[in-house]
Order: structure tokens, then C-alpha cells, then sequence
């Protein structure tokens, strides 16, 4: 008797275990089917507007001639007279570089014709890379003084900007654009969640958001904006 009771208990129990285990997966996978989309995701944006704290200036000049050696000292010349505009305008002399100068042989290149003027042209370019940007704004908007010197400056190539901003410090404002993205995020999942009578849970997922810097306008290029946008997913509740 004694063992037909334990013969007919012991599989009652563990078919009894299993059906509550069953029924707890059961639960769990429904009420994940029925959660499954409730969530939200929305983005987070934050924006600066700050100066640039960069600057590198391109001046480029010109001279065509037929003798090398007087366009050499005719070159040189013009060259000392901005680098000395430079520096008297408060630029720093390690802040200053001469390239190598560009000889162009218009024989050789095969586009000179009888009736040309000059054979040769030397094009110079000396660049300026600084820190105080309102400095060298200032010279940049002065330059037409270069003239009552004799020296005129030439545009830069099609591809190659003349003045050039930059903003180097965007490390130390990013994390601090991150907060803000990310409580602009929650604000408006916060404002999702209200109306449709829900509030927000965990975050399921989030990116380290991502960050450009741009000129504020054309005309102002000198003032950059910084603009991080981060996306966020919440569980709704």
C-alpha cells in the first residue's frame, strides 16, 4: 500500500511543478507579446553657438616677367612687406610660414604664344595659423593697406578657401551637450508618455549621439554651431 502511494504522488507532484512552471513561461511570454511595443523613442537635441578659436589665412601673391631672377627679388620683396604688415599688426612671427614658391613656364607648358607679354609667373603663398582669431579678422579686413605698398593679393584657388575657421574645443563642451540632449530626449518622451496616459520606464536603448559644427551663416564664419542630436528608447509603463 505503502508504495502504490508513493508510486501515484511523486508524478502528481512533478506533473504539478511543470503545469505552475508552464504557466509562469505562459505569463511571461504574454505579457511580453502584450508589451512588446510599448515603447518610445524619440530624440534629444542640443545646440551652441560659439566663436572659433582657430584661424589659418592663406595670402597669396602673383608676378609674371620674363627674367626669373628679377621675379625672384620682386617676389621676395612683396613677400617681406606682408610677412613685416603681419607681425606690426600683432601676429606672431612663429605663427607665420612661406611655402616654396610656383614657377610657371608658359613655353614649356606649351600655352605661351608669340604675342604674349610674359613667359614666366611665380606665385607665392605665405599662411597664417593662429589662435587669436580677432587679430588676424582685423588684418584680414585691413589687407586693402597691403596696396599703398604695391602689393596686390590674388584669390586663392577655387578649392582652396583663403580664410579658414575652425573650433578646437568641442571636448570640452561635449559632455555637458550630451546632458542636454538627453534631457530634451526625456522631456519629450515624458510629454508622449502623459498623454497617452502612460509614464516612462527604463531606458532599452540610447547612442552616444552624434555631434557636427557648422558656420552659423555664411557672412559670419568666424561663429560656429554645434549641434549634437542623441536618440533614446523608452519602455513606457
Amino acid at each position: 500500500m505503502n508504495t502504490n502511494w508513493k508510486s501515484s504522488t511523486v508524478p502528481a507532484l512533478i506533473l504539478g511543478c511543470a503545469i505552475v512552471v508552464l504557466g509562469f513561461c505562459l505569463k511571461a511570454g504574454i505579457d511580453n507579446f502584450v508589451n512588446r511595443d510599448r515603447n518610445v523613442t524619440v530624440k534629444g537635441l542640443a545646440e551652441r553657438e560659439v566663436e572659433a578659436d582657430k584661424v589659418t589665412w592663406t595670402i597669396t601673391t602673383k608676378e609674371t616677367g620674363n627674367d626669373l631672377k628679377s621675379l625672384y627679388a620682386v617676389i621676395n620683396e612683396k613677400t617681406g612687406i606682408i610677412r613685416q604688415f603681419l607681425t606690426a599688426g600683432g601676429v606672431k612671427a612663429e605663427d607665420i610660414s612661406l611655402n616654396a614658391p610656383k614657377v610657371e613656364d608658359y613655353v614649356s607648358q606649351g600655352s605661351y604664344q608669340q604675342d604674349a607679354r610674359y613667359r614666366y609667373a611665380i606665385t607665392s603663398k605665405l599662411t597664417v595659423v593662429s589662435r587669436d582669431v580677432a587679430k588676424v579678422r582685423e588684418l584680414i579686413l585691413r589687407q586693402g593697406d597691403l596696396l599703398s605698398h604695391g602689393v596686390a593679393l590674388v584669390e586663392a584657388e577655387w578649392n582652396t578657401p583663403s580664410v579658414r575657421y575652425e573650433y578646437t574645443k568641442f571636448k570640452q563642451i561635449k559632455a555637458d551637450m550630451m546632458k542636454e540632449a538627453i534631457k530634451n530626449a526625456q522631456q519629450t518622451a515624458d510629454q508622449f508618455a502623459s498623454t497617452y496616459g502612460s509614464r516612462l520606464g527604463k531606458i532599452i536603448t540610447a547612442d552616444q549621439g552624434q555631434f557636427e559644427i557648422n558656420d552659423r551663416d555664411e557672412n559670419s564664419p568666424y561663429i560656429k554651431q554645434v549641434r549634437g542630436v542623441t536618440t533614446i528608447t523608452y519602455a513606457l509603463e
